[in-house]
């Protein structure tokens, strides 16, 4: 009897103890709060080229943004520019935004390829674009917490491994983006060892 209840109590801390450390992982997933399509009146895409996610891939939107401007507009305007008819893309070019507030909003299906404006193929990326430019200003403390967060969050989510993570200028001469300010945390290793020590919270 008395080694029954040993066992039972062991069993019981283990079980504890894995629910303290799903919680802890659940805690930061908890933070990526998706704002969705139908809050920035997306229009329905054009049906386009399916694809798997692979790889994680960063830009900036590049153009001026401030952290009290309209991030949704913004994002209504590059749709509707997009699929214009001087490009005729099937929809917003990255899968998600991120605003210089921090918030997160949804963009064109995960699994359709994006878009770019410049050489490199985009089939098997997922595009995460920060809106404003970042070659002309420091990026804000909460885009950069929530791009780390929602980085992490794509990798765990789409089971893309975070080392393929790298931005629109490591595929493409013809660009500077995601902006110098932003690319300086790529370059010093920051944003890729944030997202490691997220995803390896236990």
């Amino acid at each position: 009897m008395r080694s029954l209840n040993y066992w039972s109590l062991i069993v019981l801390l283990c079980m504890t103890m894995a629910c303290s450390s799903s919680g802890k992982i659940q805690s930061w997933m908890r933070d990526v709060s998706i704002i969705p399509r139908s809050e920035w009146k997306a229009n329905a895409p054009i049906p386009y080229l399916r694809h798997e996610p692979v790889r994680i891939t960063v830009h900036h939107e590049g153009t001026k943004l401030l952290v009290t401007d309209d991030a949704m507009r913004k994002i209504k305007a590059i749709q509707t520019w997009g699929m214009g008819k001087d490009r005729n893309w099937a929809d917003v070019p990255y899968h998600f935004f991120i605003a210089p507030d921090g918030k997160i909003y949804e963009g064109r299906d995960v699994y359709t390829v994006g878009e770019t404006n410049t050489e490199y193929d985009p089939k098997g990326h997922l595009l995460i674009s920060c809106l404003g430019n970042l070659n002309e200003v420091e990026v804000p403390e909460a885009q950069l917490t929530s791009l780390i967060k929602m980085i992490a969050w794509c990798s765990k989510t789409y089971k893309i491994p975070y080392e393929t993570l790298a931005t629109h200028r490591d595929y493409s001469k013809q660009t500077t983006c995601p902006g110098k300010y932003l690319y300086n945390y790529f370059e010093n290793g920051y944003i890729k060892q944030e997202v490691k020590k997220l995803l390896e919270q236990k």
